[in-house]
């Protein structure tokens, strides 16, 4: 057979309806490595963001952390220099655990208690409760970091300071700075009476504990 112009037509050559085919499917092609070149960079953004994030010190415990949250409850917390900032607490899974960072650099703590409770197969509930601090021989703290989901009290700051950028906070201890743009808050003194909180971490350079008493029993035994 011949072509329109009178040419014999060549064994594969693609027809002109083919071509047009070929070149439709060229152009989805290409729309829709566009469309997923959309949907990544946001994806590939967050991730390079929260790489930075971890390297300038947002990443909050220096251990990776349990997969419970365990209560603190205090009836008097006194802390001198006192600052708080968002970071993140890390599992065994590598999954980030958002915080809210309370670092104290000298803290006395009144009726300290604390407690986990663990559900086990067969057997339920069983609590850890840690009591100390109890009459006239508080709890001592020093370089105090607990890493919150759950903060609430009567609370009294002394020469606070609300807002500040995370990165220049220089009222708690040391190391206690949180991403630069990020929201931070500090103070000079802070006193907080019926303390409650619930927690992912605590870390300290000194923790000194009068009365240590730990009990563990079947059942749900809270602090509150």
């Amino acid at each position: 057979m011949k072509d329109a112009h009178g040419s014999p037509d060549r064994p594969g050559t693609p027809t002109p309806d083919a071509q047009d085919a070929r070149a439709g499917e060229a152009v989805q092609g290409r729309v829709r490595w566009r469309k997923f070149a959309v949907l990544a960079v946001p994806g590939f953004a967050a991730t390079a963001a929260l790489a930075v994030a971890l390297a300038q010190g947002a990443l909050a415990a220096s251990f990776a952390v349990s997969g419970q949250q365990f209560k603190v409850g205090a009836s008097h917390l006194e802390g001198i220099g006192f600052a708080q900032y968002g970071g993140f607490d890390k599992n065994k899974r590598n999954q980030l655990l958002p915080v809210a960072v309370t670092a104290i650099k000298n803290a006395t703590i009144h009726n300290l208690c604390q407690s986990v409770v663990t559900t086990l197969p067969l057997v339920g509930d069983i609590s850890l409760n840690l009591t100390a601090g109890k009459g006239d021989k508080p709890v001592e703290a020093e370089n105090l970091f607990l890493d919150a989901t759950h903060m609430a009290g009567d609370a009294l700051f002394e020469d606070v300071e609300i807002g500040r950028d995370a990165s220049t906070l220089n009222k708690g201890p040391t190391s206690a700075q949180g991403l630069q743009d990020a929201f931070g808050q500090q103070a000079r003194k802070i006193t907080i009476d019926n303390v409650q909180q619930v927690a992912w971490a605590t870390n300290a350079g000194k923790f000194k504990l009068s009365g240590l008493s730990m009990d563990v029993k079947l059942g749900k035994h809270e602090c509150f």
